[in-house]
């Protein structure tokens, strides 16, 4: 992120505020609806995160990565959207269908099903490593962690997907 834009945006310039959302608005989507898998719910967190960021832009530390501490924004809004929408709707209605409303390829259908079907405590780290391809200490950082237990429940998601999806746990002989 050009700290610029982000100056731009402290000192009120809603051109920079609209460059920063178009360039972060498909991948705040994609990340709302793996969380949330909900695709109203996940418009209502990035709507939500992209207004705290114009709110509390001056808050942000420019020494730091921009992306991790929108994305942390946006996981909070996430995880407080499905708190009370769980209160709302009953659980059967709750399961939006993403890969329905997306069109995945089949060969999308089988992993993201298995991504789903995790517990957040693993589906959420599994999505922030390996579909947004951030560090374990930003990820650490990001779900404030300490980063052993991340990378353990990164092992343990990996081993649920492996399940999951059918496969041989590593160095198994056929």
């Amino acid at each position: 992120m050009d700290q610029d834009t982000i100056g731009r945006i402290v000192q009120g310039d809603r051109e920079a505020f609209r460059t920063l959302y178009d360039e972060h608005f498909e991948y705040a989507m994609r990340t709302a609806m793996l969380v949330t898998k909900n695709g109203e719910w996940a418009k209502d967190a990035v709507q939500e995160s992209f207004l705290r960021v114009y709110r509390n832009i001056w808050q942000y530390d420019r020494d730091k990565p921009f992306k991790p501490w929108f994305y942390c924004i946006l996981l909070r809004e996430c995880y407080r959207v499905m708190e009370r929408e769980k209160k709302i709707v009953p659980f059967g209605e709750q399961l939006d269908r993403f890969a329905v409303e997306q069109k995945l390829p089949d060969t999308s259908l089988d992993v993201y099903e298995a991504l789903q079907a995790l517990n957040d405590l693993y589906r959420i780290p599994l999505i922030l490593k390996y579909l947004h391809d951030y560090s374990e200490r930003e990820i650490a950082d990001i779900l404030e962690l300490n980063v052993n237990t991340l990378k353990s429940r990164l092992l343990k998601g990996r081993e649920k997907m492996r399940d999951i999806l059918g496969g041989e746990p590593h160095g198994s002989k056929a």
